[in-house]
Formats: structure tokens, C-alpha cells, sequence
């Protein structure tokens, strides 16, 4: 059974910093891209940063470079979404979500679109307050 079970999820004030953290279970998680997306109330879902874990390679939304870092860890299944210099704007709903690599992709960028990824966990609120 496949299971993304997101955490860390907080209110913290304009300025913070938080981290999120998802753990996957019955994927083999080295032919995987994993994504973090966000859901605003009254908005669409969006990308927010992904990394293939078979190469590492790793995309950013244009507004959370410089301050979001997504990372792998191997040995507990575990991705992180560190998250800085947080503001208003960042306040969603986040999610974690899995992609299967196609083998000729192993070395090209994460999919940035959600309609690639095919498990998803059940989300992490982050409010952040002005």
C-alpha cells in the first residue's frame, strides 16, 4: 500500500521558517520524482518545487527560489520542503506528491505538472500571519 504522510506543517509570522516533511511507504522511491505542491483557499492547486530522486534534479516555482529547498533522504524514504523567509502569500495547504520516472527521463528535470504525479498524501496547513 502506497502511503504519503506529510508533517510540519505551522502558523508562523512573516519572516519564519518552517519544514515540512513527507514519508513515503510502498514505492520504490529511487524511480520517483516527488513534488511538494500548495492550495490556497479559492485557488488552484500549484507546483511549488520537486526533485527527481533518481538524479537529484530539482525545480522551484519563480516565487520561492531563494527561499524553499527541497531535499531527499534516502534511507528513511523522507522529503523535505525547508522553507524560509516565509510570507503571507505562502499560506496553503501542502501537499506531497509522487511521479514514477519513465526510464528515459532518469536524468532530465522533475514534471512540474500535478496530472503527472499519481500519489499524493493528504496535506500539511502552513499559515502564515502578517
Amino acid at each position: 500500500q502506497v502511503q504519503l504522510v506529510e508533517s510540519g506543517g505551522d502558523l508562523v509570522q512573516t519572516g519564519g521558517s518552517l519544514r515540512l516533511s513527507c514519508t513515503v511507504s510502498g514505492l520504490p522511491v529511487s524511480y520517483y520524482s516527488m513534488g511538494w505542491f500548495r492550495q490556497a483557499p479559492g485557488k488552484e492547486r500549484e507546483g511549488v518545487a520537486s526533485i527527481n530522486w533518481y538524479c537529484g534534479v530539482t525545480y522551484y516555482k519563480d516565487s520561492v527560489k531563494g527561499r524553499f529547498t527541497i531535499s531527499r533522504e534516502s534511507t528513511q524514504h523522507n522529503v523535505y520542503l525547508q522553507m524560509n523567509n516565509l510570507e503571507p502569500k505562502d499560506t496553503a495547504m501542502y501537499y506531497c506528491a509522487a511521479a514514477k520516472i519513465p526510464v528515459a527521463r532518469r536524468y532530465y528535470d522533475p514534471p512540474t505538472s500535478e496530472k503527472a504525479y499519481r500519489y499524493w498524501g493528504q496535506g500539511t496547513q502552513v499559515t502564515v500571519s502578517s
